[in-house]
């Protein structure tokens, strides 16, 4: 049986490698509007989301919403939109992106209290349905079709 990267290479998809934090999260490294950054890997966050502490490091473009985030740990924060924006993982690339903009602080915090480093944002299942996303934990990669 040929391997899983022989394979996916065979349907036009490429990889790159993620980190295992002390947390157990897959951490990747992505570009947005062309500045790096650090990203955990979120299959069960819908989108893709950048702290808001970031809207200047990364030029977001950001307009208000209505729509409440919550996640692990917090409920009912307060949200902004950013449309417009470019993504790069490795080869991967996607533009006119929208990316949900809210307040990271406590999953940074969560990090920092397991000498992991704090995050810019997370890459959300948003992207990886786009990309077609297959993770191969063993080998600690992320394939994206092209």
């Amino acid at each position: 049986m040929a391997s899983l990267k022989k394979f996916l290479e065979t349907k036009n998809y490429h990889w790159v490698p993620l980190v295992l934090t002390a947390t157990n999260h897959l951490e990747v490294t992505a570009k947005i509007n062309g500045i790096t950054g650090r990203f955990i890997l979120d299959t069960g966050a819908s989108n893709t989301c950048v702290g808001l502490d970031k809207i200047a490091f990364f030029g977001l473009a950001s307009e208000e919403t209505k729509i409440k985030a919550a996640g692990a740990g917090a409920t009912e924060m307060e949200t902004m939109i950013s449309p417009k924006n470019s993504l790069e993982i490795g080869e991967w690339k996607k533009k006119k992106l929208k990316i949900v903009l809210f307040d990271l602080v406590h999953v940074n915090d969560a990090l920092s209290a397991h000498q992991a480093l704090p995050v810019d944002g997370i890459i959300g299942a948003d992207i990886l349905k786009k990309s077609r996303a297959v993770i191969d934990y063993d080998k600690k990669r992320l394939y994206l079709r092209k």
